[in-house]
């Protein structure tokens, strides 16, 4: 299966979210809030959301098999 240039790209995005998505898990889990509602506690953990989110959802796309699906051809 040959991969095109996109798909290549998104699968180093996708990693990218995932060490980004594990560092501001880590960021949230060290930090030690100065409050009950510390803003920065939940931006961290919103961060890791989005990130792990962004990741899963650029890994599919990274790895799917696209060359049937766009050309209609069934042979592919």
């Amino acid at each position: 299966m040959t991969k095109t240039f996109g798909q290549k790209i998104t699968y180093a995005i996708a990693v990218f979210c995932f060490v980004a998505a594990v560092a501001t898990g880590i960021a949230a889990f060290v930090y030690q809030p100065r409050a009950e509602m510390d803003p920065i506690h939940a931006s961290l953990m919103a961060s890791a959301f989005f990130f792990g989110s962004c990741a899963v959802v650029l890994y599919v796309i990274g790895t799917t098999r696209l060359k049937g699906i766009l050309s209609h051809d069934k042979n592919d």
